[in-house]
């Protein structure tokens, strides 16, 4: 059984933010009212409501790297990881972290990027070959 995550934030603006989900990063638009828009995003639901976004500190140590917590993503299989970082890169997204592969030959193998919505929302994108391996730990 398929099920989709539900994720609720604050957004500081809308029209900002309906730009930068649906042109930038392909998700569709959902119901909306005049505080709030929801999106498919990759197949899950994000709310984004009118609000301060949440505080972000680079305090998570992945791979000797520091990324910034919380944050929140998805993880897809490679070939739409490609895509979506060569979208980003021809919109000119600023990176915190490049499109990059990490534990390279080692379980789990991943490409990833971080960056931030126009409000400071910290999102990482993972790409896995077998998206089997997500969880892998042999």
């Amino acid at each position: 059984m398929h099920t989709a995550f539900h994720f609720a934030f604050h957004v500081r603006d809308l029209d900002q933010s309906r730009a930068f989900y649906t042109d930038i990063l392909g998700c569709t638009e959902g119901r909306s009212t005049a505080t709030w828009v929801d999106f498919d995003f990759f197949g899950h639901q994000l709310s984004l409501h009118l609000g301060e976004s949440f505080p972000v500190t680079q305090t998570g140590q992945v791979d000797e790297i520091a990324v910034p917590m919380p944050h929140f993503g998805v993880a897809m299989p490679m070939g739409n990881w490609k895509r979506l970082s060569e979208r980003l890169i021809d919109y000119d997204v600023k990176f915190l972290l490049a499109p990059t592969i990490r534990f390279k030959g080692m379980p789990g193998e991943q490409a990833t990027m971080f960056f931030f919505d126009p409000s400071g929302n910290p999102i990482e994108i993972k790409g896995f070959t077998d998206m089997g391996t997500v969880y892998s730990t042999e």
